[in-house]
């Protein structure tokens, strides 16, 4: 209790002088982590195999975790038993490369693709002891798969990427699996882009740009949420910085909507835009607007409202064939632009240690003249909450970069790219209180809020061990079915190879409140010092 008391005492205390600088938020620690196992998909401990923990899967039914071993082309299970301990690894031998995997009632669903990447791939259908079941062919670059909240269907994002000289580009789509009368009987509907053209992307804000592409062809369907109540789905198309919206009864797709931008020169919103000015964490505000291009999405319900959480990683396309990746320092921008940034910024505003080294895309060249005619940079470097219309509700707008920099885990030599690449992002519930669980790829932490209210969540934890290396999937295992009984957060970790599972419970209310007013008097007494 004295470490505890000592550490939110500490983080209350820092908190005032960062705030005085704009930086991390003071974290609630309402939430307690003990870390329970690790497994080694290269199945030795210590060894790391990358590419060997991408993204997992846990069945209440068996106890059992499955994870997307992209490395060895297979997928690895194990038992974890009443104690927290895990029995030995087995694998499942595959069709293709898993992408990623689900589990339901005692149905393990794997979304493989092609040998070649622009055929169609496959939903392969085991048990829980890895006896196959069945599989269905889906289409082109299968890359997240999921159930719906009953476990009668499940809908994969068929990311339809193309290859390397992008003179194959397959079109994306979202397929609906039917498997209400058994796997054995599994039907799949498409759910597809064909009903929409170039003029409807350009009004909704929608980033349609593969060279000769169609609408389906460019758009890339990269995850998905369902509604709480399984009727809809929000799916996100990353490089298209865009959603669709899905009817799942009749696989219809019945919108798309653009994100927008961020504004970097909001106060609220400030980067390090390089990571070549010699100082880490070198936070400001820059006239560039970023682009949300979230990867992970989850969805849940708030005073009977659907709320969609993104993580919005970005991601260009570079390509061979073709690349909208660039540097702005390597551009040449809009005379007016120029001269406008010039007077702001300094005549020296490109150079690598203002904003030359960030990264930006050749599509901003709006008016096709051959130069940049405004800033965009890729992803948002935050998590986002959405209503079910598609407006902003929330954003943790600086506080990500803020948060790993005070606790030493900052990428400076991402911060010319995408910093710290929120990308997974999983919910759960603890105690009647929703909780957003937001994998940091660059900087190998989970940063946890409380995200109840979805107009004001708080920040709770930071969760960081020095083993785990760039987390790629994040599952939330509710108390009731999980085997020790109390809820666990599990962890894939792609550079490392490596799955973690924490035990969450929460601090009880007494210790709580008499912790905030031991941090309260610690605050009282460091001002009657200043006075």
């Amino acid at each position: 209790m004295n470490k505890v008391r000592k550490a939110i005492i500490g983080t209350l205390l820092l908190g005032p002088a960062l705030a005085a600088q704009g930086a991390a938020p003071v974290a609630t620690n309402e939430l307690v982590f003990s870390e329970l196992w690790r497994a080694w998909s290269s199945g030795t401990a210590g060894s790391a195999l990358d590419g060997g923990a991408e993204i997992g899967a846990f069945d209440a039914a068996s106890g059992r975790v499955f994870v997307t071993n992209g490395a060895l082309g297979r997928l690895d299970y194990f038992s974890a038993d009443t104690s927290g301990d895990i029995t030995g690894i087995s694998s499942i031998g595959l069709g293709g490369g898993p992408n990623s995997v689900a589990a339901k009632n005692g149905i393990v669903a794997v979304a493989v693709e092609g040998a070649n990447k622009q055929d169609n791939g496959a939903v392969e259908f085991y048990d829980s002891n890895g006896t196959f079941l069945n599989s269905v062919a889906v289409g082109a670059l299968p890359d997240m798969v999921t159930f719906t909240p009953d476990g009668s269907r499940v809908l994969v994002a068929n990311e339809g990427e193309p290859n390397d000289d992008y003179d194959n580009d397959p079109v994306g789509a979202i397929s609906v699996i039917d498997i209400s009368a058994g796997v054995a009987g599994a039907t799949v509907t498409t759910a597809g882009f064909g009903a929409f053209s170039a003029a409807d992307m350009n009004n909704a804000g929608v980033r349609i740009f593969g060279p000769g592409a169609s609408v389906a062809q460019d758009l890339e369907p990269e995850y998905i949420a369902v509604s709480p109540d399984g009727a809809t789905a929000f799916v996100t198309l990353q490089e298209n910085n865009a959603v669709a919206v899905v009817d799942i009864a009749s696989a219809t797709v019945t919108a798309i909507r653009g994100l927008g931008t961020k504004d970097f020169i909001d106060p609220a919103n400030r980067i390090d835009a390089s990571n070549r000015d010699g100082v880490e964490g070198n936070f400001k505000n820059w006239p560039v607007k970023g682009l949300f291009q979230p990867d992970a999405i989850a969805s849940y319900e708030a005073n009977g409202t659907t709320y969609y959480v993104t993580a919005n990683e970005g991601d260009a396309r570079d390509y061979d064939g073709f690349s909208e990746e660039t540097r702005i320092g390597d551009e040449a921008i809009d005379p007016a632009l120029d001269a406008l940034l010039k007077t702001s910024l300094g005549d020296d505003w490109q150079a690598d240690a203002n904003l030359g080294r960030l990264k930006t895309t050749t599509t901003s060249d709006t008016d096709g003249d051959g130069d940049l005619d405004e800033l965009l940079a890729y992803g948002a470097r935050s998590f986002t909450i959405w209503d079910e219309s598609g407006n902003l509700v929330w954003d943790s707008a600086d506080a990500l970069e803020n948060i790993t920099l005070a606790d030493g885990t900052f990428a400076e030599n991402r911060s010319d790219d995408k910093g710290p690449e929120p990308e997974g992002i999983t919910i759960g519930v603890l105690n009647g209180k929703t909780y957003a669980f937001v994998g940091l790829e660059r900087t190998s932490g989970v940063v946890v809020y409380n995200i109840t209210d979805p107009n004001s969540p708080e920040f709770v934890s930071h969760l960081f061990n020095g083993f785990d290396v760039s987390p790629e999937g994040l599952a939330f295992v509710e108390a009731g079915d999980s085997p020790t009984g109390n809820p666990l957060l599990i962890v894939t970790n792609e550079v490392s190879g490596t799955t973690t599972a924490y035990s969450v419970s929460a601090v009880p209310l007494p210790a709580a409140v008499w912790l905030m007013g031991s941090a309260l008097l610690g605050l009282l007494g460091v001002a009657r010092r200043r006075a």
